[in-house]
């Protein structure tokens, strides 16, 4: 009887036992060396995964017989050794190939990665243009998956509030158009060929200049990215401002004496960028306020780039002292820094505010003017159809007489102007009567 490994195909659910098996005996085992070592010899057999794992043995009368106690040469122990070596071997394969599948399936699921072509400039002032991918993005600035969404372009709609954000090692600034990561070397601008982008580059690179510091100190990069990009989009309202507010005020002394298709095109184009600015303007004045009130992003904004760590309480904690210091006299600057700004977008916010009711109340002008021309009007048709009816009714008269039927009125000479001259006082004496009906209701 022969010790053989049978392996049975793959079955979901399964697992491989052991029983002892009867075959030809080309070499049997010794039967001394199986009661020595008390074997039990094996058949694979397929059991399902929630039954019980036993060992099978089938121990007959013709195992224990003289005829199995016969010679097994050391060749059959070397075989039984190298098949369980390869099966060994089989399986801790066939155990790697799911996860080297999964890996791959992971590799090829075809999604594409966002690269992303920015405007990196340092903080010596040199610009260039360069292509990053996401995962490169990441990974050079620290940042999270969900930290890079609220600058990213593609969803422009979705993060159109402005926003600045502080984290460990960068920060995120999303001001409309003007979308842009600022880091201790560098800072990336997106959509640097729009106008906040453009608006932006040429507000940082003359704060960068060494010769336009004017002897005073120099802020760190990173504030310098703060202001300028504040400064370019505070300017940008203004000047927006400044070229709507003299059509607005030159619309408000027209109006509502001249009231042309136009000139109310005109009005309403204005009232629009109105709305839109004062939006803008609106939202930046919030996002300034809301981080006025956060002490701890500001003190997250002193501490980037510093041996400095935020302890309960929002208390700072530097290694070493000065840099405490320096961390105190930046928040305040920034505070004052913040403030200016935070003015300057309320005052922008507030004029917009304003005009934006003038050009209302002009809306609410003219078309008073307009009701009491269609008042007028609706007044001059009343009469006109009470006069209308009148007439109708002396009509009337005239066309019964015109019948051709015989009234006996024909022969007496006076009887055309005596009818005449009734239809006429009738339709006149009807007429003043509706008429002071009328006023009388207060209907005219």
């Amino acid at each position: 009887m022969a010790l053989s490994l049978q392996l049975p195909p793959a079955l979901p659910n399964h697992h491989l036992l052991f029983s002892y098996s009867t075959l030809p005996s080309s070499s049997p085992p010794p039967l001394s060396l199986i009661h020595k070592k008390k074997l039990c010899p094996l058949l694979p057999i397929a059991v399902r995964s929630s039954s019980r794992v036993k060992c099978l043995t089938k121990s007959t009368e013709e195992d224990r017989s003289e005829q199995e106690s016969s010679l097994v040469s050391d060749s059959d122990v070397g075989e039984e050794a190298e098949i369980r070596e390869d099966t060994k071997v089989q399986l801790q394969q066939n155990k790697r190939i799911p996860t080297t599948s999964s890996f791959g399936d992971s590799l090829s699921l075809g999604i594409r990665e966002h690269v992303y072509e920015v405007v990196e400039v340092k903080p010596n002032g040199m610009v260039s243009t360069r292509k990053i991918n996401r995962r490169q993005l990441l990974k050079s600035s620290g940042l999270r998956p969900r930290d890079i969404r609220s600058v990213d372009p593609s969803l422009f709609l979705t993060n159109s509030m402005p926003s600045l954000l502080v984290r460990e090692h960068a920060i995120l600034l999303n001001l409309g158009s003007l979308r842009a990561i600022a880091m201790q070397e560098c800072v990336l601008i997106f959509d640097y060929n729009r106008r906040g982008g453009k608006a932006f580059i040429d507000t940082l690179l003359p704060r960068l200049n060494p010769r336009n510091s004017n002897g005073g100190p120099c802020m760190p990069f990173e504030l310098e990215v703060v202001e300028a990009a504040l400064l370019s989009r505070v300017q940008r309202l203004e000047q927006r401002l400044m070229n709507i507010e003299p059509r607005v005020q030159a619309l408000l002394k027209v109006l509502p004496n001249r009231l042309t298709a136009d000139i109310l095109e005109e009005l309403r184009i204005s009232k629009q960028a109105l709305v839109e600015l004062g939006s803008r303007a609106g939202a930046l004045r919030q996002m300034l306020l809301d981080l006025l009130e956060d002490e701890h992003e500001i003190r997250r904004i002193c501490i980037m780039g510093k041996n400095c760590k935020l302890k309960g309480n929002d208390v700072v904690e530097c290694s070493v002292p000065l840099e405490k210091q320096i961390a105190e006299e930046e928040e305040e600057e920034i505070e004052m820094l913040l403030e200016n700004y935070l003015q300057r977008s309320e005052s922008c916010h507030g004029q917009a505010e304003r005009l934006l009711d003038s050009a209302k109340e002009m809306e609410d002008s003219i078309a008073v003017n307009l009701s009491s021309r269609r008042l007028e009007v609706s007044r001059v048709e009343l009469l006109l159809q009470v006069g209308t009816f009148c007439v109708a009714v002396g009509a009337l008269v005239a066309g019964i007489f015109g019948m051709n039927l015989k009234s006996y009125l024909e022969e007496h000479v006076f009887a055309f102007w005596l009818t005449t001259a009734g239809i006429i006082f009738g339709a006149v004496v009807a007429f003043f009567l509706t008429y002071s009906y009328l006023r009388t209701r207060k209907i005219l």
